[in-house]
């Protein structure tokens, strides 16, 4: 609602605007203040927002994962001539080493037409039908192509004498094979879609092959087997073959999906597939882990460490008329920067998840023996608390760790690939154990109640009814101070009428004396 115009001040001569400002100086400083308690909030709200996702991204991501045994059967294939065949290993898949030959590689059809002439000259995509040499059609204009594709029926392709050679090509791509005209060579081109004996096309037939550059794909001819012999410029599409192990596989697409390996056949030939335990990919992924825990930790302690943000109060808006942008900006960041400085809900999850990594855990070696383990077990430290910063005294490294930037974690004894090495199953039953548990706390953690949504570690319910709250407050503050306002300026209206009416009165006094 628009401000009332107010008039004052006409007969007395008083600043009446300023007076009720400062006399309403209480009603406004509580609506500053309000308003200025709310956006802290908001401030406090999007900080706590940006850290859930970050924590739940871990929990949903590395921790989640760790947390099955599927995730640590990780292998390797060696192919010793890559050339030959390349090989996805899953988890499944035996430890041995294998011989492969590779005897067949998967093909397309394809047909190559002979040269296309017409009586007009060179032929475009945009000829005729009726203008090519040795067209003919029936009495109604029309000609046929009859195709066959895989182990479908014979279809029959239409044409009429107005078809363009662009038509045509069409047509045949509208029955199930790639068709392409290259003007250039004056030639039709006829492709399987796919690979493989089932995806194999043939032209059967027809009454406008001639002019059209195509013949039969077979001829009547039998070669030594007894097969038709394919005709001049046609290739019949074949599936790939292998033999793992002295065992024939074949394939429409020169994938073979074999006892938990992918293999892909790429050319002809024979070579050896050695499959063994992944350590590097099982370390690969105890580093994302910790990594991810530690990031995760570094930035709680950079929240919770950060010096108070109490002392520094919400700018007012004549505050900021006297500041610059990037002093405005710079007390604005000290402020957001200290708003989970020692918050207690920030320390206590902090404190449970890293009670919970310290802890030392019972689980089963290689040999089936029951053992107590914990992280420093596998070579994984936490820095000395005078060598680590504040904010890092909590982030985890791995003795050995190539990458890491801390000399003495880099060149000490790598603990963790020792162990992958000599006794995988005791360090995936470490790290299940682990994850799985640290997933139960904070799974515990993010637990809805009345004042905090499922998946949230802080009272985000409870935050937005408090910034509902300062809405009605403010609401009411400024009621408040219109009303006050209302009532001073009618007092001091009241006071300008009385004076107007004086100042009357005193100008007919003295006009009667003849003193005006």
């Amino acid at each position: 609602m628009a401000s009332p115009i107010r008039i004052t001040g006409m007969n007395s001569g008083l600043d009446t605007e300023s007076i009720i400002t400062a006399l309403t100086s209480t009603h406004k400083t509580k609506v500053t203040t309000l308003e200025g308690d709310q956006k802290r909030l908001s401030w406090k709200q999007d900080v706590w927002k940006k850290l859930n996702k970050k924590i739940t991204d871990f929990y949903n991501g590395s921790l989640a994962s760790m947390r099955f045994s599927d995730a640590f059967s990780k292998k390797t294939t060696a192919v010793g001539d890559p050339g030959i065949a390349s090989v996805v290993t899953s988890g499944t898949a035996m430890n041995t080493t294998q011989n492969l030959k590779v005897t067949a590689l998967a093909t397309s059809a394809y047909q190559t037409g002979e040269q296309i002439k017409a009586g007009t000259g060179s032929v475009t995509e945009n000829t005729k039908l009726s203008e090519l040499t040795g067209a003919t059609f029936d009495e109604n204009g029309k000609a046929t192509i009859e195709i066959k594709v895989g182990s479908g029926d014979p279809k029959t392709i239409e044409l009429s004498a107005d078809d363009t050679i662009a038509k045509v090509v069409s047509k045949l791509r509208g029955e199930g094979v790639n068709a392409n005209f290259d003007a250039g060579q004056g030639r039709l081109y006829i492709a399987g879609k796919t690979t493989g004996s089932e995806a194999s096309f043939e032209i059967t037939g027809g009454t406008g092959l001639a002019a059209l550059g195509l013949t039969k794909s077979y001829t009547d001819e039998l070669d030594a087997s007894g097969n038709r012999k394919a005709a001049a410029g046609y290739q019949a599409g074949a599936d790939a073959a292998i033999e793992l192990n002295g065992v024939k596989y074949t394939s429409k697409d020169g994938n073979f999906n074999i006892n938990g390996l992918s293999i892909t056949a790429n050319k002809i030939g024979e070579t050896t597939l050695t499959t063994k335990n992944d350590t590097s990919g099982i370390y690969d992924m105890v580093k994302d882990f910790i990594k991810g825990y530690s990031e995760l930790m570094n930035e709680m302690s950079k929240l919770y460490n950060a010096d108070s943000a109490k002392s520094y109060k919400m700018l007012t808006e004549e505050q900021k008329d006297a500041m610059s942008d990037d002093e405005i900006e710079d007390w604005e960041n000290k402020i957001k920067d200290g708003l989970l400085s020692r918050d207690s809900t920030l320390g206590d999850v902090s404190t449970a998840m890293r009670t919970l990594m310290a802890g030392v855990f019972e689980v089963k070696n290689g040999s089936g023996e029951t053992v107590k383990m914990s992280l420093l077990n596998f070579g994984i430290n936490t820095q000395s608390y005078f060598n680590a910063s504040a904010d890092e005294r909590y982030a985890y490294h791995i003795d050995g760790d190539k990458d890491s930037e801390i000399s003495s974690v880099k060149n000490a004894e790598d603990k963790l690939s020792a162990m992958i090495g000599n006794d995988p199953e005791l360090v995936t039953n470490f790290f299940m154990t682990l994850s799985k548990s640290l997933y139960s706390k904070m799974t515990d953690l993010m637990k809805g109640s009345q004042y905090s949504s499922s998946y949230t570690v802080y009272e985000d319910k409870l935050m937005n009814k408090q910034y509902s709250s300062y809405t009605d407050k403010i609401s009411d503050a400024n009621e408040k101070l219109t009303a006050a306002e209302d009532r001073y300026y009618k007092k001091f209206s009241k006071m300008e009428t009385a004076m107007s009416k004086l100042n009357s009165t005193q100008s007919s006094i003295s006009s009667y004396f003849g003193l005006g």
